[in-house]
């Protein structure tokens, strides 16, 4: 079945002691799963997207506990798998200030970085209406710097709508790696997703978030550039026409996967033939929502979404 959303990239475990806990001292960890890409795939398909999310895992039981996860949200796992190599994983200890939350990763030698096109299933990204991945993936191997390449090429030559969101990581590269290898990305990007920060840190660009998405529309043509600003929720930018989406008031549990969360509403409705505003708005909407639930997964239904979008959303049109 021909999938309307394809995401390619890493997930890993995500071990967590209780809140108010410490990592060194614990008896014990939460198990949950968590990635942009099939966090992204995950908050579409609950919100009735057709979705499948690529990756490369190992044949362990860690890496079937990744794949049980996120077959239970309805996506469609197309994975290579590999008796070589390791499941990634990293530990989240929660912390209210002035200790803050703090994040160890463990994803070295994970089997995701060794993944080359000729191994995944290239006709299935170019057979969905959208393709996801982001800036997290080729900052992970050399391997996956190409990998990442080639499948946005392929599926933009089949006329599949690209979608990339900047997603940089100071754990995993500097922001001058980062930008030579993102910008020659860029021509096979249709939809680019940036944080003002990133945009600002990475790509060296000035102004406000209006300014940005006009020059990175100007630089490299974009049919959408999204930049989003956290609690000031975000700005479009689609065939000269400038749109704000303010963000929905909401008590914050777990911040994690707000981004990705939002990336799937706005997807979602998109693939639904929704304008420009309306996906905006739900995909405000879903990123509010995640923000009330622990772990980096939006578990939404379409009717949690319609009715926080009831509210007043605080979006400006222009």
């Amino acid at each position: 079945m021909t999938a309307d959303l394809v995401t390619f990239g890493e997930t890993m475990l995500r071990l967590s002691p209780p809140r108010g806990s410490r990592l060194e001292t614990t008896e014990t960890l939460r198990f949950s799963t968590a990635g942009a890409e099939s966090n992204v795939a995950i908050a579409a398909s609950r919100l009735g997207v057709d979705t499948t999310w690529i990756s490369k895992l190992p044949d362990s039981a860690l890496g079937r506990r990744v794949v049980t996860d996120i077959r239970q949200h309805g996506v469609a796992p197309e994975i290579v798998w590999t008796d070589q190599h390791r499941q990634g994983a990293y530990y989240l200890e929660h912390g209210g200030e002035p200790r803050g939350t703090s994040v160890v990763y463990d994803r070295s030698d994970a089997a995701v970085t060794t993944a080359t096109p000729e191994e995944l299933p290239t006709d299935t990204v170019e057979e969905a209406a959208y393709y996801y991945t982001s800036g997290i993936t080729p900052a992970l191997s050399d391997q996956l710097r190409e990998t990442t390449r080639v499948l946005l090429e392929t599926a933009q030559s089949a006329g599949t709508t690209t979608v990339f969101d900047l997603n940089y990581r100071t754990k995993l590269w500097t922001p001058t790696e980062a930008r030579a290898t993102l910008e020659s990305l860029f021509p096979y990007i249709d939809v680019l997703v940036v944080a003002e920060r990133d945009a600002r840190n990475v790509l060296g660009l000035d102004g406000d978030a209006s300014a940005i998405a006009t020059a990175l529309d100007d630089q490299h043509g974009f049919e959408t550039v999204l930049v989003t600003r956290g609690d000031e929720g975000v700005l479009a930018l689609s065939d000269g026409r400038v749109y704000e989406q303010g963000a929905f008031e909401t008590e914050t549990f777990d911040p994690i996967g707000t981004g990705d969360a939002f990336v799937g509403g706005y997807l979602a409705s998109r693939i639904r033939g929704d304008p420009l505003t309306t996906a905006l708005e739900q995909g405000a909407a879903t990123a509010a929502l995640k923000r009330t639930l622990d772990g980096d997964l939006a578990v939404v239904t379409q009717q949690e979404v319609d009715r926080v979008r009831e509210q007043s959303s605080g979006g400006i049109s222009r």
